[in-house]
């Protein structure tokens, strides 16, 4: 039994002896390993918030740099112990490749999100058209945007839809130009209908100088003369000064006798006589 017990004593130190060092080693490099991964973290998310970086982008930022330096820590620490880690590293890369492979799509979408948020085509707020659909943007996400159309329908939008085609943010510039065809008959005074549409834009404050607003004529279509109307107003405004100015153009040319023509064609038919 005394022999037992001391073959058992001398194969623990021997244990001890061979891999306390390594032990301890490996330790260390999980404690140092921690805390510089955490520091470093901290760090990028101090410098991307100092230059305004999305919040939501730094705290993936953050969350990416942080458990890559721990994966890379306990692979020291692994190799420390003697564990092969190039096994390891295959595994890992094998495992990576498989849930690349299973969410490609949702991975679109996820890088789709990081360039939305760093590059910034439009913010929460912003009304805009993209990805096949038209609206307010509530929020943006890593995946997805969502947007609240014109009439309170919620719309989630894969973000690669959006970064796939063309984005248009209207109200990211602070004016807009209202594009308005007005049409009178050929028989009325061109002269005169411009003066009551020029009369019009001026008296209406939201319209701005500069600048300054068109009336021309646009185009002599087949069976009206067709006039240019293009205010500049505030973006906030486009809507309430499109229609007041159609409505008040229409009321101001029934009261001048100015005619708005309905689509027509004059169809002449000759007699000719038989000889």
């Amino acid at each position: 039994m005394n022999l037992d017990i001391q073959k058992l004593i001398d194969t623990a130190t021997l244990w001890v002896s061979e891999y306390a060092f390594k032990i301890l080693a490996a330790v260390l490099i999980l404690i140092i390993g921690k805390w510089l991964a955490g520091k470093i973290s901290n760090l990028v998310s101090k410098l991307l918030e100092k230059n305004k970086v999305d919040i939501t982008l730094v705290k993936f930022f953050d969350n990416i740099i942080y458990y890559t330096l721990m994966i890379a820590v306990i692979i020291a620490a692994a190799g420390q112990l003697g564990i092969n880690t190039t096994s390891f590293l295959t595994v890992v890369g094998a495992a990576g490749l498989a849930i690349g492979l299973a969410l490609k799509d949702s991975l679109s979408n996820f890088a789709s999100g990081v360039m939305l948020i760093m590059f910034r085509p439009f913010r929460v707020g912003d009304f805009v058209s993209a990805g096949g659909a038209t609206g307010k943007v509530v929020s943006i996400s890593l995946f997805n945007t969502i947007l609240n159309t014109p009439d309170n329908q919620r719309v989630i939008v894969p973000n690669s839809a959006i970064t796939a085609a063309v984005i248009t943010n209207v109200t990211a510039n602070d004016t807009r130009r209202v594009d308005l065809v007005i049409s009178i008959s050929y028989d009325d005074d061109i002269r005169k209908a411009k003066q009551i549409l020029s009369t019009i834009i001026n008296e209406d404050k939201r319209t701005l100088d500069d600048p300054a607003p068109t009336v021309a004529v646009m185009a002599l279509a087949d069976s009206s003369v067709n006039f240019a109307v293009r205010p500049w107003v505030k973006t906030a405004e486009y809507w309430d000064v499109y229609f007041d100015l159609t409505e008040k153009i229409k009321l101001a040319f029934d009261k001048e006798g100015i005619t708005i023509p309905y689509p027509q064609t004059d169809v002449h038919i000759f007699n000719q006589t038989a000889e």
